[in-house]
């Protein structure tokens, strides 16, 4: 059982929901009244998510919903096996619900609880190009049009292990449509590219001024990562398939990153984005979550992004391509102006909590609908190349 105080909020349930177009939000609310909203998407596998909530809940009832360290301790250390994408990140929205409620309970926003803000608005980008890089001048354009002046792109389709050089001189040439409009550009490998292939792009794109090249290579390579470091100048980035700090720490002790992208639902929650940031800033890396997911994920990141010195860019998935009309980042809110982009930036959010009001009546019934018999959670696509073999996405 945990450490309890005389103020204590003690958790009264913890419920999950499986939203379109790929999210899992999480909702946790305590016997004096105090909701608190998290988000534990982790795109493809939302079912092992879901698995591993029902332990959760199990857990933690009853709990201090104010011991935030405790229970993520807890539920980090106390069952021996640790760590990993699914467990890593049902923490991670169950990490954020509790800082929602506490900073609702304390009427302060969840930046004052991490030390303040030191900056009043955080820069964002948005995607273009979708999985298959194509028409990125005029996405640019609307994107510019929307008030953004950086997006990302992938870099390009499936490739083989080693494959034709002519397959990256597009890579290139939507760069220059891009960089034309006056925007700035990071270009997502998406560990798509393997070694051999992965040095001629990055090589090829150096002149270019990329804003930063993401996951030139898989994130088991970091002493790869580390010799592509020294082989070009371009920023690399890379983090939302590293789960904690201490995944981190070979890439930055092996000098292999500048920009650390943790993802807020993957790694652990707001209590592990800021140890990563900080632990990042040791190294003088800069901090650009990653966050190709909904609201509440990007409210989080925002509320870290605002009280660290280091961070440098904000994802953002409005528009993206997995997105559709009815689902996308503003669909759950009450407000979305919360969110609004004004010349490459949104505004430090000011409510109480992660400051956004999710429109719960809306999640209930559109999980009622996406979780009923037949209707199946989100998946990757599975590419396989012209010889059958399969291939990275």
């Amino acid at each position: 059982m945990s450490l309890k105080t005389s103020a204590s909020s003690s958790i009264s349930k913890i419920e999950v929901f499986r939203v379109p177009p790929r999210w899992l939000f999480v909702r946790v609310e305590t016997a004096d009244g105090f909701v608190g909203w998290g988000e534990s998407t982790l795109e493809g596998h939302t079912e092992a998510i879901e698995g591993a909530f029902t332990d959760l809940a199990q857990r933690f009832l009853g709990w201090d919903a104010d011991g935030i360290e405790d229970i993520w301790q807890t539920a980090y250390r106390a069952r021996f096996y640790r760590g990993g994408p699914v467990l890593m990140s049902a923490l991670s929205g169950l990490d954020i619900a509790l800082w929602d409620i506490k900073g609702k309970k304390l009427g302060v926003p969840v930046w004052q609880l991490l030390g303040g803000k030191v900056r009043d608005r955080v820069r964002v980008y948005g995607w273009i190009g979708g999985d298959h890089p194509s028409a990125v001048r005029e996405a640019a354009r609307e994107r510019k049009e929307q008030g953004f002046t950086a997006v990302k792109m992938n870099a390009t389709e499936a490739l083989a292990w080693l494959d034709s050089p002519e397959l990256l001189k597009g890579t290139v040439e939507r760069v220059r449509e891009v960089r034309a409009l006056g925007m700035d550009v990071g270009v997502d490998f998406h560990g798509r590219v393997h070694k051999g292939m992965a040095r001629q792009l990055a090589k090829l794109l150096e002149s270019e001024g990329v804003l930063f090249i993401e996951e030139p290579l898989l994130p088991t390579q970091p002493s790869e990562f580390a010799d592509l470091g020294r082989l070009v100048s371009t920023p690399i980035a890379a983090g939302e398939r590293l789960y904690s700090r201490h995944e981190f720490r070979p890439y930055f002790e092996g000098h292999a990153l500048d920009v650390a992208q943790p993802d807020v639902s993957h790694c652990g929650g707001i209590s592990e984005l800021a140890r990563i940031a900080s632990m990042a800033e040791t190294y003088d890396v800069a901090l650009a979550p990653h966050c190709p997911l909904g609201p509440i994920a990007l409210a989080a990141c925002i509320a870290v992004g605002v009280s660290k010195l280091n961070f440098f860019i904000q994802e953002m998935s409005w528009q993206m391509h997995y997105n559709s009309d009815d689902a996308d980042l503003f669909t759950y809110l009450a407000d979305p102006s919360v969110f609004a982009v004004k010349d490459g930036y949104v505004t430090t959010p000011s409510g109480p909590g992660l400051g956004i009001v999710v429109n719960e009546d809306l999640v209930r019934t559109r999980a009622k609908e996406h979780s009923r018999v037949g209707v199946e959670a989100w998946r990757n696509p599975i590419w396989r190349g012209e010889d059958g073999s399969i291939r990275e996405w």
